[in-house]
């Protein structure tokens, strides 16, 4: 099974919610998710941010749908870092 483990994403978000409400509610998307949030540019109206998330197995549909629930925009995915975990040691095996 190939599972996404990490992510780097450049995002358009507005001015509220500020950048520590926009991180935690994406790291409330699922437990053990880490969100680092990094400001890269700032208008009148929004801020455009760098995230990047780390976890066992992100789900990278919940993390869009967080974004556009807070009012961002996600631009571009910059990053991704899958894992396989499937067991092949027990193929053949019998």
């Amino acid at each position: 099974m190939i599972k996404l483990t990490r992510l780097v994403l450049d995002v358009l978000k507005p001015h509220q919610p500020n950048s520590y409400a926009f991180a935690t509610r994406l790291a409330e998307v699922k437990p053990g998710l880490v969100v680092n949030l990094m400001v890269v540019e700032m208008d009148e109206h929004t801020h455009t941010i760098q995230l990047e998330i780390v976890g066992s197995d992100i789900p990278l549909d919940e993390i869009e749908d967080a974004i556009n629930e807070l009012g961002g925009s996600l631009h571009s995915i910059d990053e991704v870092q899958v894992e396989n975990t499937t067991d092949d040691s027990s193929v053949g095996d019998a």
